[in-house]
Formats: structure tokens, C-alpha cells, sequence
């Protein structure tokens, strides 16, 4: 049961444009009463008693909503081999060797976050490595971009790979040049292969991640996320939801292979509650950047031939986009390189000539490089950019590597914003860092928190920090069909809130990234931080 809460002497951005200042809210129960000035607002305290918080000028925004992240697995990551940082083949090995000597043999070991991108030697994966220092477990490591694993002999045997193994539709195995042979590298729809026969965790084990997880978002000012993991999170949370655990509101996204029984059972995007909603069915239309599996128009810089893989064919995508809007579900398709997006696009022009699913809020993920004659599509269809504002700057050295001349359509905010698309902002955790305020610093800057690259990559992509608040706020809360409900300090929405430590309106945008979140109100509860009020 929630206490009612008067905020008051505070800098409060309602992203609200009919109201965008107050000095104060009053919230009872889960929703706000009312938004204002204090004078007005303290009136409310007459005849009843109130749990009265001075702000003493610090800022609130409405609670973050991440719109696209992999919840499951960044809970699970602390299980889980950590490779992110390690900047060599050896230093990858050894850091697998360390977990191999405490793990039992036969055990599965499985890790994430490797990048030969980062590695500073001549080193390239291969399963010869990984068989040196796990001769006796099966070992399968996921690269940071969450598209190739890479496997050891023992963990091919156990998948039954073996060198007649063919590639699969829309995946490689890929194959040393000379030989023929398989290096243990599997991307794209060639890692099921691997994933069907790894196992997962229990729900207990699960459930327990997840609420650590969701005691981590809370301290980063979310109150909601868009969920693109698997299956089993759904269950897990429905569980923790009757528990009264679920302390984020959760859009679920439906995998592609569930979509079928989805429609089967009469499922819908936006059943649910204001806690857990089913969201738009997942599917991916191509590979990424950093493996070079994007679908491009032209090859990769310095790649002749290379235009990336194709993740499902142009046939099977339409099927998809109009059995799930005949069924009142919406799509959510991944989609990098600008032929990827292109293919999209003309996948949902097809399924907006038909008569049913109109009103579906179909999205883009990620929607990282564009031609520009592709940008007003996104406007023309009613088609939301979901888009990760940190892929910009963790992605320069790539972005200029592989899509050399291009830059210019590539992570087009303010394009996009300018002919009239709705964006939607989320991190890809665990790709990315979860922090709602280093995703909005990368969409005003284009800089990592060092200041590079001086003046911005591409500065003309640079958002406003309305704007880019916007995509965490507003337009995230429209991406799932609650922006009546949730997005702006409104009166009768539901009360979710971030209080900040500085005004990151007024700040230098450099000193942004040093913002912390003093503390969370979610559903009209202080979740995180009222020791910091």
C-alpha cells in the first residue's frame, strides 16, 4: 500500500507539454494527484496526513523506461564467464581457464562479452584455443553484440556439429579458407544450434537474478523496461508478480518461434496489467556491426562481397509482419544495416495496404544505418525507431571502419526526429551500460564520457536533452501503448519518478554523465534512495 506523497521546492520536468514546469507533486496511492506550484499543492496537506518531502531544488523527471533490453540475461551475466574489458585473445583465455579450474569437468562453462574488435593482439577465436584451456567441458562464449558464439570442440560434439554440418537458414558456421574446416564460430541463426542444448537455469535461480536485477535498475531512476529475452522471463514473471516482487513494469516481448501458439491461445500486444504487458513479437531481419553481419547495400569497407547475412528471408518476414498483425500483435524486427531496414520497411508498407492491424505500433530495433531516402518511411508508415543512443559512441571506431562514407545515415536521431518519426530509446543491456542518463548523454553529445570524439561524431545527429528525455519518457511509454497511463508528471498517471543529484537541463552537457540518481518512485512508493531525500 502506497503512503501519499507531497514532493515539494523541486525542479520538476513533467515532459508534460501542456504543463512542462512545476515546484511540486502530490501523489496518492499509485497515481498523482495533482502537479503545480507549492503554494497551491500545499493545500492538499490540510485534514490529512502526508508524507512531506523538501526537494530543496533538486530535479524530477519522470521514471526512466528503457525500451529495449535482454533483462534475463544481464541478470544472469554475474553467473556467467565476464569477457568485456578483456583486451587480447590470451587475456580472454585466461579469464576462461580462471572459471574452468573451479568448474566441475562435463560442466558447461559460458561466458560473454568477448570482442576480438577490442583485442590488441594479431589474435582470432577459433576452438583450438578454448580446447587448450577446457579440454574437458563444454565451453560456449557469447560475443559482446549478442550475435556469435564461440565453441570448443566438445561443445560442437555435444550440439552435434561436425563438418557435414551444413549452415542453417539465415546463420554460418564459419570455416577456416584453406581447410574447410569449422572454427567454432556460429553466427547469427547458427547459435541455436549451440543454445538448444545448453542449459538454462532453473526458475528459482532465475527469479533470484531478476530481483537483483530489478534492485539495479531501480537505482538507475527505470521504472520500466521493454524485455527481448526468451520464454521462460515471462514465466518468471508472472511468479514474481503474484510474490509482489515485480518492482519494474515489464512489456514482454513474444519470441518468433512462440508466435504461432501466441495466436493460437488469442493473445494480444498490450494484454496484461500495469505491471506486465505481453509487447510486439521479436524478430530479427539481420546480424550486426561489430561481427559484420548487418544487411548491407554496399559490401563492408574493405570486405568485397561481404553484404552481411539476411536472418530470414524476404518472404518469410512478410508472412510474419502480417500473421502477427492479422492476430493483434505487433512487431518489433531487429534491424542494423540499411538494406535490413529497408527490407523491413517494405515488409510493413505491404502489411499497411491490408485492412487489419492498423492501429498496431509497429517498431524498428536499433535501425542503426539508413539511406536516406529510407528516413521518411518511418513517418509515411507510423513505424517507431527503437533506437540505443550509446550504440552511437561505443560504435565510432567500428562505424568508421566498416561503414566508411556512410556516417551520415548512421544512428539518425535528429534526422529521423526532424521528418516526423516517433523514437524510442532504450541501452541493450547487457551490451550496453543500463544507465538511462549515459544514453542520454550520448544523444545530445555523440561522445563517450571521455569527450571523444571532439565536437561529436556526426554532431549534426545531436539531439536536445528534451528530446532525448523524450525517448526515455514519453515516447517510450507510446512504444507500448501506455503513454495515457505512464511517460509525464501528469495528473492521474501513474506515479513514477526520478530524482536526480543536479539539473541535467542546466548543466554542461560534459558533466552530465557525472549526474547520479538520488532516488526512484515507483507506483508512489520511494523503492530506491530516502535516505538521499
Amino acid at each position: 500500500m502506497s503512503d501519499d506523497l507531497l514532493l515539494l521546492n523541486g525542479k520538476v520536468y513533467t515532459m508534460d507539454p501542456a504543463f512542462p514546469r512545476a515546484e511540486a507533486v502530490a501523489v496518492r496511492g499509485s497515481r498523482i494527484l495533482a502537479v503545480g506550484k507549492d503554494d497551491d499543492l500545499r493545500e492538499v496537506e490540510q485534514g490529512k496526513e502526508w508524507s512531506v518531502i523538501d526537494l530543496g531544488g533538486r530535479t524530477v523527471l519522470p521514471g526512466f523506461i528503457d525500451c529495449h533490453l535482454h533483462f534475463l540475461w544481464h541478470a544472469l551475466s554475474s553467473t556467467r564467464v565476464l569477457l568485456d574489458g578483456a583486451f587480447s585473445l590470451q587475456a580472454t583465455l585466461t579469464r576462461v581457464e580462471r572459471h574452468v579450474k573451479r568448474a566441475v569437468s562435463g560442466e558447461w562453462v559460458l561466458g560473454w562479452g568477448w570482442s576480438d574488435a577490442d583485442w590488441q593482439d594479431a589474435g582470432s577465436p577459433c576452438k583450438e584455443d578454448l580446447d587448450r584451456v577446457a579440454p574437458d567441458n563444454p565451453v560456449a562464449l557469447t560475443k559482446k553484440d549478442g550475435h556469435v558464439i564461440w565453441a570448443n570442440s566438445l561443445a560442437l560434439q555435444m550440439a552435434g556439429i561436425d563438418e557435414e554440418t551444413p549452415d542453417p537458414p539465415g546463420g554460418v558456421l564459419e570455416r577456416d579458407e584453406d581447410t574447410g574446416q569449422l572454427m567454432g564460430i556460429l553466427k547469427e541463426e547458427a547459435m541455436h544450434l549451440i543454445n538448444d542444448v545448453t542449459p538454462l537455469p532453473g526458475p528459482e535461480t532465475r527469479q533470484e537474478a531478476l530481483l537483483g536485477a530489478i534492485g539495479e535498475a531501480q537505482t538507475l531512476g527505470l521504472t520500466g523496461i521493454h524485455d527481448c529475452d526468451g520464454s521462460e522471463s515471462l514465466s518468471d514473471y508472472q511468479e514474481m508478480l503474484n510474490k509482489g516482487e515485480l518492482g519494474l513494469r515489464v512489456f514482454m516481448m513474444i519470441p518468433r518461434d512462440n508466435l504461432d501458439e501466441v495466436i493460437k491461445v488469442g493473445l494480444r500486444s498490450g494484454f496484461g496489467n500495469e505491471r506486465l504487458r505481453i509487447g510486439n513479437v521479436k524478430v530479427f531481419s539481420d546480424g550486426t556491426l561489430g561481427s559484420q553481419t548487418a544487411e548491407m547495400l554496399e559490401p563492408f569497407t574493405g570486405q568485397p562481397g561481404n553484404l552481411g547475412v539476411a536472418a530470414i528471408s524476404q518472404d518469410e518476414l512478410e508472412s510474419v509482419v502480417e500473421r502477427a498483425a492479422a492476430g493483434g500483435i505487433a512487431c518489433a524486427v531487429h534491424a542494423i544495416g540499411d538494406k535490413a531496414n529497408r527490407r523491413v520497411l517494405d515488409a510493413f508498407a505491404k502489411q499497411r495496404q491490408k485492412d487489419t492491424g492498423m492501429t498496431l505500433r509497429h517498431r524498428i530495433e536499433h535501425a542503426q544505418l539508413l539511406h536516406p531516402t529510407d528516413i521518411p518511411r518511418f513517418k509515411e508508415l507510423d513505424i517507431i525507431a527503437s533506437m540505443q543512443p550509446i550504440h552511437a559512441t561505443s560504435d565510432v571506431v567500428l562505424a568508421e571502419r566498416y561503414w566508411a562514407g556512410r556516417g551520415d545515415g548512421a544512428y539518425a536521431w535528429k534526422s529521423l526526429l526532424d521528418g516526423g518519426a516517433r523514437l524510442a530509446f532504450g541501452s541493450d543491456a547487457p551490451v550496453e551500460s543500463m544507465n538511462p542518463l549515459v544514453g542520454i548523454h550520448a544523444a545530445v553529445t555523440r561522445q563517450r564520457a571521455d569527450g571523444e570524439p571532439e565536437g561529436g561524431w556526426h554532431p549534426q545527429e545531436c539531439l536536445s536533452i528534451a528530446e532525448a528525455v523524450h525517448g526515455y519518457t514519453l515516447g517510450a511509454a507510446y512504444a507500448s501503448g501506455e503513454e495515457k497511463k505512464k511517460g509525464s508528471i501528469t495528473a492521474g498517471k501513474l506515479a513514477d519518478m526520478v530524482i536526480l543529484s543536479q539539473d541535467i537541463f542546466h548543466v554542461p552537457p560534459g558533466e552530465m554523465v557525472n549526474t547520479r540518481v538520488l532516488a526512484t518512485v515507483f507506483d508512489g512508493n520511494i523503492v530506491y534512495g530516502r535516505d538521499n531525500l
